[in-house]
């Protein structure tokens, strides 16, 4: 099982106790779970655009979005992580950081700090910097952008109109992209987010 586990270089390997969450016991290869996990994606998309949500700045939805989005593969989906990772803040820092995040995300709203794709796309670059679950944080920041963007009169992004699954390309870009907001240059992943 562990092979179909392993992460790439970019993704954040799971704990043995996390991998022990799998939920269906008939996957035995890694396009198996891509495909599992890809189907709840599909659902939960859905769900979130078919309930005409105002707003995402709110920590519940955002822990109920990723349950939807990986509650038949994950035992743990939609709870947060409680063990440390290679990238993101300590696990006892989540919950207060993704309050900050929020109340950050309202305050650029409310004084429009930036235009509204700047505004998701940092959005999503703090909420993977946080990276509040185990595993599914980029597809999770991704829809919650798509969403708040939508809500604030823009379109759905691209994302690199690809499949982000590694090994490929366009995961190395927006990897890349990721890596550069990081050190406070937000422009490729803007750019990369409407590519």
């Amino acid at each position: 099982m562990n092979d179909i586990l392993d992460a790439d270089e970019a993704a954040t390997p799971l704990t043995p106790d996390e991998k022990q969450g799998l939920i269906p016991t008939h996957i035995a290869l890694r396009h198996e779970l891509n495909e599992a996990e890809q189907r709840g994606v599909l659902a939960a998309e859905q769900w979130a655009f078919g309930r005409g949500r105002k707003t995402v700045l709110d920590e519940r939805f955002l822990r109920t979005l990723h349950r939807r989005m990986f509650q038949d593969v994950w035992r743990w989906a939609g709870k947060y992580r409680t063990t440390p990772r290679n990238i993101g803040v300590e696990p006892w820092r989540i919950p207060v950081d993704v309050k900050t995040l929020l109340d950050d995300t309202a305050f650029w709203i409310a004084n429009s700090s930036y235009e509204a794709d700047e505004i998701a796309v940092r959005f999503h670059h703090r909420l993977v910097w946080i990276h509040p679950f185990p595993n599914g944080n980029g597809r999770h920041a991704r829809l919650a952008a798509d969403l708040l963007v939508t809500t604030l009169g823009g379109v759905r992004f691209t994302w690199g109109r690809k499949s982000l699954v590694a090994p490929s390309e366009t995961r190395k870009r927006y990897v890349a992209a990721l890596r550069a907001a990081d050190n406070h240059d937000i422009g490729p992943l803007l750019a990369f987010a409407r590519s």
